[in-house]
């Protein structure tokens, strides 16, 4: 045909019936035909060759490029010795957030040092069952003491650090109902879109409880969505499993804490929006020596219903 051929079939080519044409020796390829062959692999081989002989020169030059402007910004003429470089390469700066909750069943409040010298809870100590939220800027290898009074409590060394924005979950509580030993929870939230909850269990007793999230949310005009019967449906429920990270679409929800007896223990209003990282802890003691303090939950951040309310009126 007149359409282009493979130089893998230069020279092997015959008629449909298979037969070699006239004038030719069907035994061994054109001897003109075989060179050329040769010649169209020769020169595909030299342009491969050429093009990674360039790439690999370009892959040179970037890579000195980025070395050059490294060095040119630690050293040049001017005051403090820094050169400013206009060049499309710039370190990133990652937001990390650090949120601290004082789940350590105590009487007194916590204090939080980096170091020993910077009291990151100012003037502020942080009571049982509060949250706070710290821009700390953090390091790899700082340490996070925590004191009550003048007595170290605990320290918490920062052993790596994620290389993107995110909040940092840092939980302190008893480490078990004999002692005043702590313990640590952290937690690294990832930057998303969705909402996420993180539900940790630091009770620490023989009694047992679940937290179950259940929906509280209401249609416009405030009534309850209503079954098929004209009833007011249950709202919808589910189990939270303690040492795990949900994601949670934006709505109004409850938390509750039911004992195996059945009997609530503890709710809480839980206000879901989205980009936000939430912590649902249980907590508690039943003490062997001192005081005892009841299963109870908290809730952080406590983020602001008006939004949905709002949505929800009539124009």
């Amino acid at each position: 045909g007149s359409g282009p051929r493979s130089s893998n079939e230069a020279g092997c080519h015959r008629p449909p019936g298979g037969q070699p044409p006239p004038n030719r020796r069907a035994r061994r390829p054109s001897a003109v035909a075989a060179r050329l062959a040769r010649m169209a692999v020769c020169h595909v081989t030299a342009a491969t060759i050429l093009a990674c002989i360039v790439a690999a020169a370009g892959a040179a030059t970037d890579k000195m490029l980025l070395r050059h402007t490294s060095q040119q910004r630690g050293s040049g003429s001017g005051s403090g010795g820094a050169l400013q470089v206009d060049g499309f390469v710039k370190m990133l700066d990652f937001n990390h957030k650090l949120r601290v909750c004082n789940a350590y069943p105590f009487a007194a409040a916590l204090d939080i040092y980096r170091g020993k010298e910077e009291r990151l809870t100012g003037d502020s100590p942080m009571p049982y069952k509060a949250c706070r939220d710290f821009q700390a800027n953090l390091k790899v290898g700082d340490k996070l003491e925590f004191r009550i009074g003048e007595a170290s409590a605990g320290t918490f060394s920062v052993s790596d650090l994620p290389h993107s924005d995110a909040v940092l979950l840092l939980v302190i509580h008893r480490h078990d109902s004999l002692s005043t030993a702590v313990s640590f929870e952290s937690h690294v939230f990832a930057n998303l879109e969705n909402s996420q909850v993180a539900v940790i269990d630091t009770y620490k007793g023989s009694a047992r409880a679940s937290p179950k999230i259940v929906d509280a949310s209401k249609v416009p005009g405030g009534k309850q969505v209503q079954g098929k019967e004209g009833h007011a449906s249950p709202p919808r429920s589910e189990e939270l499993r303690y040492d795990s990270v949900v994601a949670l679409n934006p709505g109004i929800f409850e938390v509750a804490m039911q004992g195996e007896d059945g009997e609530l223990k503890a709710r809480q209003q839980f206000v879901a929006l989205n980009r936000e990282s939430y912590v649902v802890i249980r907590c508690g003691v039943e003490a062997q020596d001192g005081a005892a303090y009841k299963e109870e939950l908290i809730v952080f951040p406590q983020s602001d219903s008006k939004v949905f309310r709002a949505a929800a009126s009539p124009s």
